[in-house]
């Protein structure tokens, strides 16, 4: 059975610009998607099942992003068919990669195919967001300037890198550090033309180290090293470096508990040819 990648992202910048009435807030940033992530399989089905067929810890089916998108899309289309879904995953739940967002997108774009269903990149995005707000940017399939809650997306350009990314044992749930109330959320909207000038602010960091002093003491120990900080509403911490190597050598200097990892950034999804 073929397996089909769900690359981890990571949030160059992020800044909270405002909040709409219905409570979600209004965000920039770039995503970057890079080659470390979660795998999936697929088996059809013919008796309309949406099944996954292993166990996530923490995650029963029902909430799993992969069984709602299977799910969303039959209803969307009148698709009779079903899938077994198997997930090996990699990426830490509530650290900031967007891993179950990932899936999700994983599984649109390939049930999409493998059903013969025909959507197009724009109707699986708007499918994507009534799943999470994180989920579009898989679909569009390119390195992105985000505005809105995630949903309007600009492909942007970005030069070769390899990051360092490091994982504190700590679970950080994003509804949490979106209501403190100690958030900033009135950062000045920049243009898409100034992110080459350098933004690399994430407004969600102060607070989550606050919260969680095992994420300040990764990014303390990061920043030492280079120009590091948090990717979404963490738990994990990255920084880039213009070669395998130097990211290699940074990472063999982390302590012994520390855990991370090398990942070379991606300038397309892995599947971004799976939509139109």
């Amino acid at each position: 059975m073929h397996s089909y990648p769900a690359p981890a992202k990571l949030n160059l910048f992020l800044h909270v610009v405002g909040r709409r009435a219905d409570g979600y807030h209004l965000l920039q940033s770039v995503f970057r998607f890079v080659d470390f992530g979660d795998s999936l399989e697929y088996a059809i089905r013919h008796d309309g099942a949406v099944l996954r067929t292993t166990d996530v810890a923490g995650i029963p089916p029902e909430q799993d992003l992969c069984v709602r998108a299977a799910r969303l899309l039959q209803q969307h289309t009148g698709c009779q068919l079903g899938v077994d879904i198997t997930l090996d995953k990699r990426l830490p739940m509530g650290g900031g990669l967007g891993g179950g967002s990932s899936d999700a997108a994983t599984t649109l774009l390939v049930l999409n195919k493998l059903w013969e269903l025909g959507l197009s990149r724009a109707e699986l995005q708007m499918l994507g967001l009534q799943l999470g707000a994180d989920v579009p940017v898989f679909i569009f399939g390119e390195s992105a300037f985000a505005e809105g809650v995630g949903e309007k997306l600009q492909p942007v350009t970005l030069p070769p890198a390899w990051y360092v990314i490091l994982v504190p044992p700590a679970h950080v749930p994003t509804a949490k550090i979106f209501a403190s109330e100690e958030l900033t959320r009135d950062t000045n909207p920049i243009k898409m033309s100034d992110f080459s000038a350098g933004y690399k602010h994430n407004d969600l960091e102060t607070v989550v180290c606050k919260m969680y002093p095992a994420v300040a003491n990764h990014l303390a120990w990061l920043k030492q090293r280079g120009d590091a900080r948090m990717t979404g509403s963490g738990a994990c911490v990255f920084a880039s470096y213009e070669t395998e190597e130097l990211a290699r050598a940074v990472l063999a200097e982390k302590p012994q508990e520390m855990v991370g990892f090398v990942s070379c950034g991606l300038d397309r999804h892995p599947l971004w040819s799976f939509a139109q």
